[in-house]
């Protein structure tokens, strides 16, 4: 946990979608300090169609390599999320070569008891994985 799901535009190669989550998995390790076996990534491909980012009125050029990535997890403070997007906007650019005007981040914030891991368990709840009450 945290859960993250990328959207795209179909056409990436496996290489470099795993690339992708590669980038986005330490990105999350650095900027909030997850275990590194905490990983739960889902992407989603669309065909162009389908897929719509504009620039909210910012300004911001996008290409056809635009992803968005949403961050579903517990509560974090402000400053490790503006970390996260910073880290990840360059482990994106370095490694997949993507434009940080290219990436699009959401953080959906949500409380243990809203977490089961499987097994019908909630885990933070029942004790079986560490409740942190104030994740950075």
């Amino acid at each position: 946990m945290p859960l993250i799901r990328i959207d795209m535009i179909e056409g990436r190669s496996p290489d470099q979608i795993k690339a992708l989550l590669d980038a986005t998995h330490r990105a999350l390790i650095a900027a909030l300090k997850i275990p590194a076996r905490d990983r739960y990534q889902i992407v989603h491909e669309h065909p162009p169609s389908q897929f719509f980012v504009e620039d909210t009125g910012l300004g911001i050029t996008r290409t056809r390599s635009c992803v968005v990535i949403q961050v579903t997890t517990r509560p974090r403070e402000w400053k490790a999320k503006e970390t996260f997007y910073q880290v990840l906007c360059h482990e994106l650019e370095v490694t997949c070569g993507l434009s940080p005007s290219d990436v699009v981040v959401s953080i959906v914030t949500t409380t243990d008891e809203d977490w089961s891991f499987g097994n019908g368990r909630a885990q933070f709840l029942t004790g079986e994985l560490a409740s942190e009450r104030s994740v950075s």
